[in-house]
């Protein structure tokens, strides 16, 4: 079968290899629709009028009995009839068992030796049968290095070679292919990382990407009575092979996973028949395997074991059933395989695209995970790996408003922690501020460096102590659940579109980003302002900042760290009693706010600037104005001092 073609009436399809058992070869065309393919036509070649080795371009005219067309196109095909290698054995695959024998690991580069202008994404396509991956899009410049890994697994009953393509994009058009490249994997060597370097279109450039193929563990597909966790013999081995004496052994293999995709009830209908041909797909990372398809039914059973090796044992497995007709979707599932309790059978719900409400339909799964402990742990300190099929984000209205609520759920937590420290400070309950002053000096008077993860290891000890007691719960403050109504947000929306005016609308756009604007506007603000005391943007604070900077160098060098906390916070304790009506402020950030940011500096201008001939102009403009009458005698005091530094440089210097 061929890859398919869209929206094309004089499609150009490349055929792979064929092995043939009979002299005549049959080529039936037809057109891949939502509902059902339509045929239309066929036609053969007699393969005994063939010279072996030697290639013959044939035009073969498509007939249809059933059609009334008298011409249904021609199909031209370029024909080359050799004898298979004997070395080359294809044992048929039992259905009940199918197992990789090697994983191909492309790993991409690219140099271009020409220099790409205009607007547009470039991105590389890998394909190997049933199995793609799509490099991440990259703007179009010269060299592009995408630095990304795939990992492909090779099928005992596949010889198809390996195809890499590279596609570049321009705003709404159509993509452009710059050039196909077919690897043939059979002449790879096992173990051994191939460099190929492959020139595309002329003037596109070259590919450069980096193969390895090396033996296949741990991938599978397989009925559910010949899955590999039912044979004593080997399940016993992938025991051992992740027990806790190897754990210094293959540190990248972290577990096995096995699924059992037992059957699904109820799915909602793809076709106008009320039918569907659905099939499972399984994701655990970068790694997915399928089911066969069953056609015609809302009720299908699989039976079928699939098996991976585990990467990373924080991973979410993500188990998603679809239509062959397009690719229709009919529900998904995510199952965390840390979570998951092995051999017991489970009815999951299946849900929207999205993860967060219920769809149509049920889905029953087995699950058993084998990890090893050590490695995973090893592994949680290790970079994660990056998802590669990964839709390009597009803003939401909703997404936006569930994300300042969550910012604005955290910060409320650690307002509200401030406030209560706070009102130590004020004395608003005498008891509790004096039991936090005793705490503190004696914390403070005693304080070592290992007791801070040693509180850390506390606080999180006394709340599984309180999980246990059963005082909280792990998800009392999930995010679907605080929200109001947030998940039936777009339903309401489109109920009250009638009542809802469209300034009500644009009111309730705005809120949202009047908030991201005024947060963004003060870390901004923070940021520039230190920046601009660095750079000396205002003098005479950066010469106050100098100064602080002296006298807290000259503290901590003569007196210990412990004694200044405690300065500080019987200070701050006491002040309260020294001056009961105080206003109680930040003095660091008092100071920052008498610091211009970038925006302050553009509209007015704060600095002093020396010209390059000796001459000195003030900007005066937050200059008083009782002291502007002295400008010229500054001007001239200016003056003078820079005509005695050219005189005297020496002295100037010292």
């Amino acid at each position: 079968k061929s890859k398919v073609i869209y929206k094309n009436l004089n499609p150009g399809v490349k055929v792979l290899k064929q092995y043939l058992k009979c002299f005549f070869f049959l080529a039936k065309v037809y057109d891949k629709n939502r509902t059902s393919d339509d045929f239309m036509g066929s036609s053969t070649i007699d393969l005994k009028s063939l010279e072996l080795y030697r290639n013959y371009e044939i035009e073969l005219p498509l007939d249809d009995p059933k059609s009334k067309e008298d011409d249904m196109g021609v199909i031209i095909v370029d024909v080359c009839l050799m004898y298979r290698d004997a070395t080359i054995k294809r044992s048929p695959v039992s259905t009940s068992q199918k197992k990789p024998l090697f994983t191909l690991v492309p790993f991409t580069d690219s140099r271009v030796f020409f220099l790409c202008t205009g607007v547009g994404d470039i991105y590389v396509r890998f394909r190997l049968g049933e199995q793609k991956y799509k490099s991440t899009n990259l703007c179009i410049q010269d060299n592009p290095q995408w630095r990304e890994q795939f990992d492909f697994n090779q099928f005992e009953d596949t010889q198809e070679p390996l195809q890499v393509e590279v596609f570049c994009k321009r705003g709404r058009k159509g993509e452009e292919s710059w050039g196909m490249i077919e690897v043939d994997l059979l002449r790879l060597p096992l173990n051994e990382q191939q460099l190929h370097t492959n020139v595309l279109n002329p003037g596109k450039g070259q590919l450069v990407f980096l193969l390895t193929l090396r033996p296949c563990w741990g991938v599978s597909i397989s009925d559910m009575e010949a899955a590999p966790l039912e044979k004593p013999e080997e399940r016993e081995s992938i025991e051992e092979r992740f027990s806790f004496k190897n754990s210094h052994k293959c540190v990248e293999e972290v577990g096995f996973l096995q699924v059992k995709v037992v059957r699904a009830n109820d799915l909602s209908s793809s076709d106008l028949n009320g039918k569907s041909n659905p099939f499972c797909v399984v994701e655990v990372g970068n790694s997915r395997l399928q089911t066969h398809t069953l056609y015609k039914t809302l009720n299908p059973e699989w039976n079928k074991a699939l098996a991976f090796p585990i990467k990373d044992i924080h991973e979410v497995m993500e188990i998603t059933v679809l239509d062959e007709s397009g690719d229709h979707f009919l529900g998904k599932v995510a199952v965390p395989l840390l979570t998951v309790r092995n051999g017991q059978q489970i009815c999951l719900l299946l849900k929207k695209e999205d993860l967060e409400k219920t769809y149509k339909g049920t889905i029953t799964l087995e699950i058993d995970v084998i990890y090893n402990k050590v490695r995973a742990g090893i592994k949680t300190f290790q970079p994660k790996e990056t998802k590669l099929n990964e839709e390009t984000p597009k803003f939401n209205k909703k997404v936006l408003a569930q994300n300042i609520y969550r910012v604005r759920r955290i910060s409320t937590a650690v307002l509200y922690t401030l406030q209560y420290i706070k009102s130590c400070f004020q004395w608003e309950s005498v008891q509790r501020s004096l039991i936090a002053f005793l705490i503190f000096l004696v914390t403070v008077w005693h304080w070592e460096l290992f007791m801070l993860p040693l509180f850390l290891l506390v606080l999180i000890g006394w709340n599984y102590f309180q999980l246990g007691v059963g005082k909280t719960a792990s998800n009392q403050d999930l995010v679907s659940e605080s929200l109001p109504n947030m998940a039936d947000e777009d339903e309401d929306d489109e109920k009250d579109a009638a009542r809802k005016g469209l300034m009500d609308k644009i009111h309730m756009v705005q809120e949202v980003v009047l908030v991201v604007q005024n947060v963004l506007e003060e870390i901004a603000n923070i940021g520039e302002r230190v920046k601009n005391i660095v750079n000396w943007s205002v003098p005479f604070v950066s010469c106050l900042a100098c100064l602080m900077l002296f006298l807290a160098t000259s503290l901590l060098y003569f007196i210990p760290f412990r004694y200044l906390v405690l300065i500080w916070g019987v200070n701050k304790f006491t002040k309260k009693l020294r001056s009961p009506y105080t206003i109680d402020h930040n003095e660091i950030l008092d100071f920052l706010k008498r610091v211009p940011s970038d925006v302050q500096k553009v509209r007015v201008p704060f600095y002093i600037q020396i010209e390059p001939g000796g001459g000195g102009v003030i900007c005066c403009s937050a200059i008083p104005q009782v002291l502007r009458k002295c400008i010229p005698q500054l001007c001239l005091i200016i003056n003078g001092l820079a005509t005695l530094a050219q005189l005297f440089p020496h002295v100037a210097g010292s």
